[in-house]
C-alpha cells in the first residue's frame, strides 16, 4: 500500500511539475487529475502549496469547456499574503516616520496589480458577429414547423460539421453571422415546411502566446473570445519595465495591430483591442520614454509618451491640474547634454510652452497657489461670525460690523477693539484703536473707521474669566498628536492652550520692557526649562498663534481667545519690525486696572487709549495720580523719566493729563491709599456668635473675639487652634524642603556609622508619609491671656484666618513609638509615667529620653527647655504624649528626628481640627 501511495505521489508531482514550468498555463490533462485526485488530502495540499498549483484545477473542480472567468487576486503581484501584510505594516512605520514621503508611481500599471489563482474559462459572454468560427466550436441548431429537432453540432478539424439530413457542410472561414445565413437558406431549401433557429454553442479554446515584457510570459489557453486585455489579465499584466502604448499582436509572423492601452485608460477607447485568434503572439516590448509629473496636478503619476507628444499631452494624461494649482511658474526638472540635471521654467498656461515636446527623464512640477487673500478683510475675537470677508472701497467698520446684538459677541469689549494694517510690502504693521460701541452705534468719525485692504480687525472679551475653551483645547490635543497622557474628558479641566501659552511667553516681557514682572507678579518659571509635554503643547501653541489670521479653524474660534493671546501675535511682530535706532511701539500697563499687560502703541495713542485697553479701571484705583514711566533716549544716553498723570482728568480728555503715548511708556495705576480690599475671618466652635466676620486693616484677634460675644460656658479655650494660611504655605514648602533633602540623604548613605545597612524600605515608606503630609499652618495663641487683656498675647489678624474654639477635652492622648498608641481619659494628678505605662511603655525603638509633650494650646515641652519637666509632671487635659523615633536606631539618618516631629505634630492638629 505504501509503494502504491509513493509511487502515486511521484506521478503526480511529476504532472504538477510540468505544469508549474514556463508552460504552467497549460490546462493539465484528465490523466493527471486523476493520479492528484488518488492522493490522500494531506498529499494534495502539501503539492498544490509546494508548486503554487490552485486545487481546484487538479482537483476537478474545474472542466477543460469552461473559458477564463474571473480571476482571484492577491494583495500584490509576487507577494504572499503574509509578505503583503509585513510590507504594509513598513510602510505605515515608513509613513508615520516621515509623514511628507511621497513617492509616485507608474500609470497603469495598478490594472494588473493582482495575478489570477485560475485559469478556468467562462462562456457566458455574447458572441459578435463578427467571429469567425473554426474546428471545436459547437453550433446549436433548433428545427420547428413540421418536425420538431435539435441537433448539437461540432465543426471538425476539416471545418465541417455534419447535418443528419443535409450531410456534410464546409464552414471554413465564415463567421457566425455567414454560418447562420447559410445553414438558414440550406434547411429552408432542402427541408420543406421547416423554419429554424441556429445559435453558437461552446466555443473552442485557442492556444496564444504572450511574449516581451509580460509579468509572466508563456503559451495560454483561452477562449477563442479572448482580446488583448483579457490575454493580459491571464498573464498577470505588464512588467513594470514592459510598454502599456505599443503592446503588438503578431499573427504567424506578420504585425497584425497595435494597442495602446492608454486609449482605454484615459479615453475609455477599446477599438483597437481585438479579438485573438489561435497562436497569435501578444507582443510587449520595453518601455519607451517616461516623465514624472507632480505637484498641483490632479493624477500625479509617471507616464509613458511617445514620440512627438507634447507637454499639454502629458498634462491631459494627469487630468489636468488642480483648482489651487498655479500653473503660470510650473517647472521641468531635465538632463542636459553633460548628464547634469537642469531646471525649465514653463507657463503651462501659454500655447508656446505647452506644445514642447516632452522628453524622456522630465520631472514636470506644477506649482501652487499662494494661500494668502488679496484684499480680503480679516474678522477675529468676539464676533458671531469671525472669518474673512470682501473689501471695498469706502468700507468702514459698520458696515462690517452693522449691529451690536447681531454681529457682536455678548461678551465683547464695547471700548476696545483694533485694526492691525500693512503699511508696506514687507508686512510691517501699524495698528489703530477704536471702540466698536460707538463706530457702531454712533457712527462716530473718529472710531468707525475707514478700512483698508488686508486689515485684520480684533474685537476682544470684556471678560476672559467667562470663555469657553472646551474647543479650543481640543484642537490643540488633536494637533499634538503626541500627547499620549490626556483624554478628551480631562479637557474639561485642564486648560491646555493656556498651558502652552504661559510657556511659550517666558521671558517676552523680559524682553520687551526689560521686566521679569508685571502687575508686581513674577513670571512663572522664567528660568525654569520646560518638560517634553509641556514643550510640545507650547510649540503647538506658538504655531497656532503664528497662523491666527490664515488659520480657518482658528479663526473659528478666535471668539475663544484671551485678550493677552489675541495680542501675542501683534506684539511680536512689532518687536521683530523695531530697528535698533527706534523704540519698541508697545506699551504697558499694571496696578488697578482689569486687564494688566503688554499692549500694542495703536497710531496716536493717548493715557486715556491705554486705560481703555486694560478694560477699564477697577475698585479702588487712585485716580487723582497716576505714574507713567517712559524710557528717554539720546546718542549717547538712555535715561527714565517719571510723570504724574491725573487718571480722571485724562479719560475726560483733558490735554495736560490726556498725554500722548511713546514705545516703551509704562502706566503704573496707584491704589486709594489706606484701601484694603473685603478681608473676613471665621470664629468656629464654643462661642457665642460663630460665624464669618469682615474686619478692617489692623483689627486684632481680641476686637474680634469680643464681636463674637466671647466663649460659651462649654468653651475649652486653652485648647483653640488658630490657622492662618500664610502660615500654612510656609509650612508646606518648609515640609517640600525637609522631603527633598531626606531623599539625597537617603541615596548618599548606604551604611550607618556602625556598619549596618540602611533600610531603605523603611525609609521611603516614612519619606511618602512626609510628601502626603497636609499642612496645616497652625499658629500658638494663648486666649485666656488676650482675654484678660495682655496685649503682647494679642495679634492683628489676615484675611482668611480661622479660630476653632473647641469644647471641653476630658483626654489625654499617647503617640508615636509605644506599644499602644491610645486616647485616655484624663485623671487629675497622673504623671507622664502613668500615662506611658497605660500605652504599654516605649517600643525598642522609640528614644524614651527626648518624649515631649504637645500642649492643648499647640505649644511644646521638651525635658531640656523646662526645668519642671520630668516623668513625674502632671499632665494637663487635652495634651498629647510624643516618644520619638531613635534616630540611632534609624541608620543614624540625622533627618529623621525632625521627620518624625512634623508628622507627629500635623497629625495632632488635623485630630484637633476634624474634632471640631
Amino acid at each position: 500500500m505504501f509503494q502504491k501511495t509513493k509511487s502515486l505521489a511521484i506521478a503526480a508531482m511529476s504532472a504538477v511539475i510540468l505544469i508549474s514550468l514556463p508552460v504552467q498555463a497549460v490546462t493539465p490533462s484528465p490523466q493527471m487529475i486523476e493520479q492528484f485526485k488518488s492522493l490522500p488530502a494531506s498529499e494534495q495540499q502539501r503539492l498544490a502549496k509546494q508548486y503554487g498549483i490552485d486545487p481546484s484545477v487538479l482537483g476537478g473542480q474545474a472542466s477543460q469547456s469552461q473559458q477564463i472567468s474571473e480571476t482571484t487576486d492577491i494583495p500584490r503581484r509576487g507577494l504572499s499574503e503574509d509578505d503583503a501584510e509585513k510590507e504594509k505594516a513598513k510602510n505605515e512605520l515608513d509613513f508615520e516616520q516621515d509623514s511628507n514621503k511621497t513617492e509616485l508611481a507608474y500609470f497603469g500599471y495598478d490594472m494588473f496589480a493582482g495575478e489570477p489563482m485560475t485559469f478556468s474559462p467562462v462562456s457566458d459572454v455574447p458572441v459578435p458577429s463578427d467571429y469567425l468560427v473554426g474546428p471545436g466550436d459547437s453550433v446549436n441548431v433548433q428545427l420547428y414547423g413540421k418536425d420538431n429537432r435539435e441537433y448539437t453540432l461540432t465543426i471538425g478539424r476539416d471545418g465541417t460539421i455534419q447535418f443528419p439530413e443535409l450531410g456534410p457542410i464546409s464552414v471554413v472561414g465564415l463567421t457566425f453571422v455567414e454560418l447562420r445565413e447559410y445553414l438558414t437558406d440550406r434547411i429552408a431549401k432542402q427541408m420543406i415546411g421547416i423554419e429554424s433557429n441556429i445559435t453558437m454553442g461552446e466555443l473552442r479554446s485557442i492556444r496564444i502566446f504572450i511574449a516581451g515584457d509580460a509579468y509572466k510570459p508563456g503559451s495560454y489557453t483561452v477562449s477563442s473570445l479572448s482580446s488583448i486585455t483579457q490575454a493580459l489579465l491571464v498573464a498577470g499584466g505588464v512588467n513594470e519595465i514592459g510598454s502599456l502604448r505599443n503592446i503588438q499582436v503578431k499573427r504567424k509572423g506578420k504585425l497584425v495591430t497595435t494597442f495602446d492601452l492608454y486609449d482605454l485608460l484615459l479615453k475609455g477607447d477599446a477599438s483597437n483591442d481585438i479579438n485573438l485568434r489561435s497562436g497569435d503572439v501578444v507582443f510587449i516590448p520595453s518601455v519607451g520614454g517616461r516623465v514624472s509629473v507632480t505637484g498641483e496636478i490632479r493624477r500625479p503619476a509617471i507616464y509613458e509618451i511617445k514620440s512627438k507628444e507634447n507637454i499639454n499631452d502629458v498634462i491631459q494624461m494627469a487630468a489636468g491640474v488642480n483648482p489651487g494649482a498655479y500653473p503660470r511658474r510650473s517647472s521641468i526638472e531635465r538632463y542636459n547634454a553633460n548628464g547634469l540635471k537642469t531646471i525649465v521654467n514653463v507657463d503651462l498656461t501659454s500655447e508656446k510652452a505647452k506644445q514642447q515636446l516632452a522628453k524622456s527623464g522630465d520631472f514636470i512640477r506644477v506649482k501652487s497657489a499662494s494661500t494668502q487673500y488679496e484684499d480680503a478683510i480679516t474678522l477675529v475675537g468676539a464676533v458671531v461670525r469671525p472669518g474673512k470677508y470682501q473689501w471695498y472701497q469706502g468700507q468702514k467698520i459698520n458696515d462690517l460690523l452693522p449691529t451690536i446684538w447681531g454681529d457682536l459677541a455678548i461678551t465683547a469689549d464695547l471700548n476696545y477693539a483694533l485694526v492691525i494694517r500693512e503699511i508696506d510690502k514687507f508686512g510691517n504693521i501699524e495698528v489703530f484703536q477704536f471702540a466698536p460701541g460707538k463706530a457702531i452705534t454712533e457712527s462716530d468719525v473718529t472710531q468707525n473707521l475707514m478700512l483698508s485692504p488686508r486689515d485684520k480687525i480684533i474685537v476682544f472679551n470684556h471678560d476672559d474669566s467667562s470663555i469657553n475653551r472646551y474647543a479650543l483645547n481640543k484642537l490643540v490635543q488633536q494637533r499634538a498628536k503626541k500627547i499620549k497622557s490626556l483624554s478628551s474628558n480631562s479637557l474639561l479641566g485642564t486648560d491646555l492652550f493656556k498651558a502652552g501659552f504661559k510657556s511659550m511667553n517666558i521671558g517676552n516681557t523680559s524682553a520687551i520692557l526689560g521686566k521679569t514682572e508685571i502687575g508686581g507678579v513674577v513670571i512663572p518659571g522664567a528660568t525654569a526649562a520646560l518638560g517634553d509635554e509641556e514643550k510640545l503643547i507650547s510649540d503647538e501653541v506658538s504655531k497656532m498663534l503664528s497662523n491666527l489670521f490664515d488659520d480657518r479653524d482658528l479663526i473659528k474660534l478666535s471668539n475663544s481667545f484671551s485678550r493677552e493671546e489675541l495680542l501675542f501675535p501683534i506684539i511680536s511682530k512689532l518687536s521683530q519690525q523695531a530697528i535698533s535706532s527706534e523704540k519698541i511701539n508697545v506699551i504697558a500697563i499694571t496696578g488697578k486696572v482689569k486687564h494688566s499687560g503688554i499692549y500694542p502703541l495703536s497710531v496716536n495713542a493717548r493715557v486715556s487709549e491705554l486705560v481703555l485697553a486694560a478694560g477699564g479701571l477697577v475698585e479702588g484705583a487712585y485716580t487723582s495720580r497716576a505714574e507713567l514711566t517712559r524710557t528717554v533716549s539720546s546718542d549717547s544716553l538712555s535715561d527714565i523719566q517719571h510723570i504724574h498723570v491725573n487718571v480722571a482728568e485724562a479719560l475726560a480728555f483733558n490735554a495736560n493729563d490726556n498725554i500722548a503715548l511713546e514705545g516703551r511708556d509704562m502706566l503704573v495705576v496707584l491704589t486709594t491709599p489706606e484701601w484694603q480690599e473685603r478681608k473676613s475671618v471665621e470664629i468656629r466652635g464654643e462661642v457665642k456668635f460663630p460665624g464669618v466676620y469682615n474686619i478692617r486693616r489692623g483689627e486684632t484677634l481680641a476686637d474680634v473675639m469680643q464681636r463674637a460675644g466671647g466663649f460659651t460656658d462649654y468653651a475649652f479655650p486653652q485648647a483653640s487652634v488658630f490657622v492662618r494660611e500664610s502660615v500654612r504655605l510656609q509650612e508646606q514648602l518648609e515640609v517640600k524642603k525637609l522631603a527633598d533633602q531626606l531623599r539625597r540623604d537617603i541615596a548618599t548613605r548606604g551604611v550607618s556609622k556602625d556598619g549596618t545597612v540602611v533600610n531603605y524600605s523603611e525609609a521611603q515608606m516614612m519619606l511618602t508619609d512626609l510628601e502626603n503630609i497636609q499642612s496645616v499652618g497652625r499658629l500658638v495663641v494663648d486666649l485666656h491671656a488676650i482675654q484678660v487683656g495682655i496685649e503682647q498675647a494679642d495679634l492683628q489678624l489676615e484675611d482668611k484666618d480661622v479660630l476653632y474654639v473647641p469644647t471641653t477635652k476630658q483626654i489625654v492622648s499617647v503617640m508615636g513609638e509605644v506599644q499602644h498608641p491610645a486616647t485616655h481619659r484624663f485623671k487629675d494628678g497622673l504623671t507622664l509615667n502613668q500615662y506611658l505605662s497605660m500605652s504599654g511603655g516605649p517600643r525598642e525603638r522609640g528614644d524614651d529620653g527626648r518624649t515631649y509633650i504637645i500642649k492643648a494650646d499647640g505649644s511644646v515641652m521638651l525635658p531640656e527647655s523646662n526645668f519642671w519637666f520630668s516623668k513625674t509632671a502632671a499632665i494637663s487635659a487635652g495634651d498629647t504624649v510624643i516618644v520619638p523615633l531613635d534616630t540611632e536606631y534609624k541608620d543614624n539618618l540625622t533627618l529623621w528626628t525632625q521627620v518624625t516631629q512634623i508628622i507627629y505634630n500635623s497629625a495632632v492638629a488635623l485630630a484637633t481640627i476634624s474634632g471640631l
